[in-house]
């Protein structure tokens, strides 16, 4: 079928069912999921998916409908549907879509090899990753590895003539491991993901991780409260940049609900800190070449050596604030609205290997593990329950657990004072290792 043809076509059918604009975003896909325990499958599941969604407007009234039944009457009845659902909804000058006809060039989205390597191959992935991590004496007992593909296609048309697709693929692997001595119980995982198959990491280095993970927190202690630093590594890293992000929403900074919300163009983090926001990245996990409505992707610098220079917005909301769309406008899939959110978003690194920044380190935490939800979008508070090695004179001490750290977002991001040179841009969001200088850390 011509998707491409069968979206602009749907487009008509808005228009002459009454609508005075309107979208169809249509996508069609493939899953597959691998789950292995003791080197025998648990399951192996694939399934196909397709759909519709449909955002009409009726003066200035707008309206969504979405139908997983490409047939013509399923179609034209969902159609009806979101025109009729617009009669009942309230005006707003702000209800348009999109006009750029381009797209941006992306290079990597794509791997034909993710389809084309056999079932098998993919099976003995998913065992070996885990015979490899129970290799390991002091690991007791599997939690599972699985293997993970996806195959997707995406075409999006409107009435201002925008009509744009393209195809993406991406797979997946990793392994969760456990250790138990005495009355103690740690877990350790490791994961891997990529656009192409070729660029799994290999099981041997998935494994070393995981058994990593899952014996470094053995024997852990509790120290006393007190202000001290905090190392944040990759992993726990982007727990900061949630916050950042809900903050540089442009739809809470219009509604004043955004701590950065009135700083653009003043300083707001160490000179350090460098935020980008790149959907053109080749191979990048959440590149693409235009956003949830149409709108071209690009690269951003929303923080630049400290300095905050931007905010995200898609369409409806750039309207609003009087400004143009950055392309942000996100989507999870045909059966919903497009909201704003990142695409890869990322702290650039700086020159300090993690190692130095440990040597560096007096006294502090070496976070591993963090709960909670970061700071929070409104008034940059920042606490959460913590994980991790703690640092003396320059060394891992021993593991610690049951800690708290607290801070503002203003003291967190202006306290970084060292920043690693071990960025993994193979995470739609990610950091280096970094430390913040002083935080408070609760402990006994």
């Amino acid at each position: 079928m011509d998707y491409k043809a069968l979206a602009e076509q749907l487009v008509g059918t808005c228009t002459k069912k009454g609508a005075d604009a309107a979208e169809v975003y249509l996508e069609t896909g493939r899953r597959l999921g691998i789950e292995v325990r003791n080197g025998e499958i648990e399951t192996v599941t694939e399934a196909a998916s397709q759909g519709v969604g449909f955002r009409v407007f009726v003066r200035g009234r707008m309206a969504f409908s979405n139908c997983n039944d490409l047939r013509e009457t399923a179609l034209e009845a969902a159609i009806a549907r979101a025109i009729q659902f617009a009669q009942q909804t309230t005006a707003d000058p702000n209800n348009v879509l999109p006009t750029e006809k381009g797209m941006t060039a992306v290079d990597g989205l794509y791997d034909p090899a993710v389809a084309k390597a056999t079932i098998d191959q993919k099976i003995e992935l998913a065992r070996t990753v885990e015979r490899l991590g129970m290799k390991d004496p002091r690991i007791t007992r599997s939690a599972g590895a699985r293997y993970g593909e996806v195959e997707a296609e995406t075409f999006i048309a409107n009435s201002n003539g925008l009509s744009k697709s393209y195809k993406s693929s991406s797979c997946s692997l990793g392994v969760s491991l456990v250790v138990e001595k005495g009355e103690q119980k740690t877990s350790g995982g490791e994961s891997c993901g990529r656009r192409f198959f070729a660029d799994l990491k290999p099981p041997e280095e998935i494994a070393g991780r995981a058994i990593a993970r899952a014996v470094e927190m053995l024997d852990p202690r509790m120290v006393k409260t007190q202000r001290a630093a905090v190392i944040f590594g990759p992993e726990v890293g982007r727990s900061i940049l949630g916050g950042i992000l809900a903050a540089i929403n442009g739809e809470a900074v219009v509604q004043g609900a955004s701590f950065l919300g009135n700083k653009l163009n003043q300083k707001v983090a160490s000179d350090l800190v460098t935020l980008v926001d790149d959907g053109t990245r080749p191979k990048g996990p959440a590149s693409r070449p235009f956003d949830g409505e149409g709108v071209p992707t690009q690269k951003r610098v929303i923080v630049e050596a400290g300095v905050l220079k931007g905010f995200m917005y898609n369409t409806g909301i750039a309207k609003r604030a009087g400004v143009k769309s950055t392309g942000n406008a996100s989507r999870d899939g045909f059966t919903g609205l497009p909201g704003i959110g990142p695409h890869n978003f990322y702290m650039m690194a700086g020159s300090t290997p993690p190692e130095e920044i440990v040597k560096a380190t007096k006294v502090g935490l070496l976070l591993k593990g963090v709960t909670g939800y970061g700071i929070n979008a409104v008034n940059g508070n920042y606490s959460g329950g913590a994980e991790g090695l703690w640092v003396e004179n320059g060394a891992v001490a021993f593991p610690v657990k049951g800690l708290t750290i607290a801070g503002t977002a203003a003291e967190m991001l202006n306290g970084i004072d060292l920043v690693g040179n071990d960025l993994d841009l193979n995470r739609g969001i990610a950091t280096p290792t970094f430390r913040i200088a002083v935080m408070q850390i609760g402990g006994e």
